[in-house]
C-alpha cells in the first residue's frame, strides 16, 4: 500500500481486490452506466473513502468499478477511523453531497437505519444526514422501532441533548429528588434529561409543596403527558376512563393554603407526589421487572393497593363524620 499524491491531498494507493464492498445506502446497488461514464473521464477522480479497520468501502464503489473498466488493479483511497455505524453515516452524507444522487427510497431507508443505530438523534439531525425534510424523518420514525423507545431527550443538529417532553422530565426529576433529596442539581438534571435550571425549579416547587409541573407549562407541553394535562385542565378528568387524573387532584391539593402554609402539609404533598402513579408511567417501569421478580412485585402492588384502600376508607370516614 503506497502513498501517492492526489491533487493537494494525500491518499494511499490500495489494491482493489483487498477492499470489501460498500455497506451502501443505495437499494439498487451499482449503476453500471454511471460507472462507464466515470471510466470515460480524462481527469483524475477523487480518492475513495475506506473504513480503516475493516477495509470496507464507505464511498466510491462507482469509482472502483470505473478503475476496473480501465484495467486498473489499484485505486487512491483515504481512510476513516470510527465505528461501523459512524461509517454508514459518513457514507450517506457522501452519497447525497456528490456523484449519483440517492433516490427518495434510498434516503428513507437510510433514515430508518440511522434511527435504529442512533435513536436519540432528532428528526432534524437525521434530516441533515439524509437530505430529507424533518417531517419525512418523523414519519419514518413513527413506522420504526425507534419510536417505541421511552426516551426524554433527542440530540439536535448542534450535538446537544434537548428534552423531548418537559412535563415528563419534571415528573422524573421529582421522583429522583424524593429518592435522593441530597443529590446535586446537575446529577438530577442528567438523570431526568432536563436543564439544571429546570431541576432547580422542580426542587424549589416541591419544597413549597407545589406540583413539579406548572399548570401553564403542562398545558402548552408536547406528547402524551401534555395531551392528558390539557384535557384535565378543562375537566379535571382523564380522557381515557373519565376518572379524575392525578395531575389535577395533586395540583388542587397543592393550591390549598392549609396544606401549603404548614410544614406537615408540605411534607404530605411531597409524599403524595412520590406515591401516586401518573397515567401509564407505571407500564414503562414494569418493563424493567425480570420474570423471576414478577410475583414479588405483584405482591408488593397488592399490599400497596390494600394500604391505599385503607387510606381511602379512613378519609371517607372522616368526611362522613363531619
Amino acid at each position: 500500500m503506497e502513498r501517492a499524491d492526489v491533487g493537494v491531498r494525500y491518499a494511499y494507493s490500495v489494491r482493489i481486490d483487498n477492499l470489501l464492498p460498500a455497506d451502501s445506502p443505495r437499494l439498487n446497488g451499482l449503476d453500471e452506466e454511471h460507472a462507464r461514464q466515470l471510466a470515460e473521464k480524462e481527469s483524475e477522480l477523487p480518492p475513495i473513502l475506506v473504513h480503516r479497520t475493516t477495509l470496507r468501502v464507505i464511498d466510491g464503489m462507482h469509482r472502483i468499478r470505473a478503475a476496473e473498466l480501465n484495467g486498473r488493479s489499484e485505486i487512491a483511497a483515504t481512510f476513516f477511523d470510527g465505528s461501523a455505524a459512524e461509517a454508514f453515516l459518513r457514507s450517506v452524507v457522501a452519497n447525497i453531497s456528490h456523484g449519483l444522487p440517492l433516490s427518495m427510497a434510498d434516503r428513507k431507508a437510510a433514515a430508518a437505519r440511522i434511527l435504529t443505530s442512533h435513536p436519540l438523534l432528532s428528526d432534524r439531525a437525521v434530516a441533515a444526514y439524509t437530505g430529507l425534510a424533518a417531517r419525512s424523518v418523523g414519519a419514518v420514525r413513527r413506522r420504526s422501532a425507534a419510536d417505541s423507545l421511552q426516551v426524554n431527550v433527542r440530540i439536535g443538529t448542534d450535538g446537544k441533548p434537548h428534552p423531548l417532553n418537559r412535563a415528563a422530565g419534571r415528573i422524573r426529576a421529582s421522583e429522583v429528588i424524593a429518592e435522593r433529596p441530597d443529590l446535586p442539581l446537575r446529577e438530577i438534571a442528567r438523570v431526568a434529561g432536563i436543564s439544571v435550571g429546570t431541576a432547580h425549579d422542580v426542587r424549589t416547587r416541591l419544597r413549597r409543596g407545589e406540583a413539579p409541573v406548572p399548570a401553564t407549562r403542562a398545558a402548552t407541553g408536547d406528547g402524551a403527558v401534555a395531551g392528558r394535562v390539557r384535557t384535565t385542565a378543562r375537566t379535571g378528568r382523564d380522557e381515557h376512563d373519565g376518572t379524575r387524573d392525578p395531575h389535577f387532584t395533586l395540583r388542587r391539593l397543592a393550591g390549598d393554603p392549609s396544606l401549603r402554609q404548614s410544614e406537615s402539609g408540605r411534607e404530605l404533598l411531597r409524599w403524595l407526589h412520590t406515591q401516586v402513579a401518573m397515567g401509564d408511567d407505571w407500564k414503562r417501569r414494569m418493563d424493567a421487572v425480570p420474570p423471576h421478580c414478577a410475583d414479588a412485585v405483584a405482591e408488593l402492588a397488592r399490599q400497596c393497593s390494600d394500604t391505599w384502600r385503607q387510606i381511602a376508607r379512613e378519609m371517607h370516614r372522616r368526611t362522613s363524620a363531619e
